[in-house]
């Protein structure tokens, strides 16, 4: 379930701190994904990632392996899972540059979306989006996600205002076009 031909996810573990660090401090990465630009020191990634990443009921985050090398590329979660009311949020990030561009982000998508309808019967998965990311936003349109709204001149990045978009699709649009 939780693989491709190219890649697979697996669970993420305390033992993932050091590289998720690396990937939270890189600012390529972090540029068109945390609207909080900044540095942090590894005691402060510690503690995200015990008490929100791995310690809340709410969340589940995937380490994203490329298949061949089994090397740790990107990380994807589903978090502020409301399992009374079937909703969650998804997020994403190909912490590897070399590995943007070739489809990782679509395939490592569409095994965590299959895992919210399918096994965990969500009824709704979100996300945000910054309105000058066109390659997301192109991506998350074709597995099935619809603009929702969005809050306006939100992001402030290099001088320049941008929305923060919000995107969703509903588990019956999901598995109708999949």
């Amino acid at each position: 379930m939780f693989e491709t031909e190219r890649m697979y996810l697996r669970k993420m573990t305390e033992e993932d701190i050091t590289l998720y660090h690396k990937w939270r401090n890189d600012m390529d990465v972090m540029q068109s994904t945390n609207p909080n630009l900044d540095i942090y020191h590894l005691e402060e990634t510690k503690r995200f990632v015990k008490h929100v990443m791995l310690g809340a009921d709410t969340s589940k985050s995937y380490i994203i392996h490329e298949k061949e090398s089994y090397a740790p590329i990107g990380i994807t979660s589903l978090i502020n899972i409301d399992h009374k009311n079937r909703n969650a949020e998804c997020i994403i990030d190909i912490g590897e540059k070399d590995y943007w561009g070739q489809g990782y982000g679509s395939e490592a998508m569409t095994l965590l979306l299959d895992y919210a309808f399918y096994e965990m019967n969500l009824h709704r998965v979100a996300l945000r989006v910054f309105s000058f990311n066109d390659k997301a936003i192109n991506l998350y349109e074709k597995l099935g996600f619809k603009h929702e709204g969005r809050a306006r001149q939100s992001l402030f990045r290099s001088g320049q205002w941008y929305d923060v978009v919000h995107m969703g699709v509903l588990q019956d649009e999901y598995l109708n076009a999949h």
